[in-house]
């Protein structure tokens, strides 16, 4: 059988003011921005369009922080860290609402497991990027690794 994967990406995008920017989304409830990758994208470029898509934000993606693989679904994510450019919070069809909140209010606000381990590894980035293989119903780890 031919492995096929799903690429998607995610991000922390941050303010001036460390504020986190957070969508809900109407699949998993709160989130960061981010979603699949087309074929023939380039990574860091499809995560800024999904970004804009989602929110209305245009900003500059920087370190790699994570990359997982959801072993239920065939997804392979990767998470950065961004920074806020520029743009007004703008709902989409993939967004109910956007808003900007502490890092402390984000956290309280994102409820999937898999999406709040991946926002926890953002907001705790010491410049190690993270790798982790998970399943789902219920969410639990297979492997974890640092690099």
């Amino acid at each position: 059988m031919t492995p096929r994967h799903i690429v998607a990406a995610g991000a922390l995008v941050s303010d001036a003011s460390r504020r986190v920017l957070l969508i809900d989304s109407p699949w998993r409830g709160w989130e960061f921005p981010g979603g699949q990758i087309e074929c023939g994208e380039d990574l860091i470029a499809g995560l800024k369009r999904e970004i804009l898509e989602e929110t209305g934000i245009q900003a500059k993606v920087g370190a790699l922080a994570g990359l997982y693989s959801n072993l239920s679904n065939g997804i392979v994510i990767a998470t950065f860290l961004a920074d806020y450019l520029t743009g007004e919070p703008t709902t989409s069809a993939e967004s109910l609402q956007v808003k900007w909140c502490s890092r402390e209010q984000c956290e309280a606000e994102v409820t999937h497991p898999a999406v709040r381990a991946r926002l926890r590894d953002m907001l705790d980035y010491d410049g190690r990027a993270i790798y982790r293989a998970y399943m789902l119903e219920p969410y639990r780890v297979v492997v974890e690794h640092r690099v």
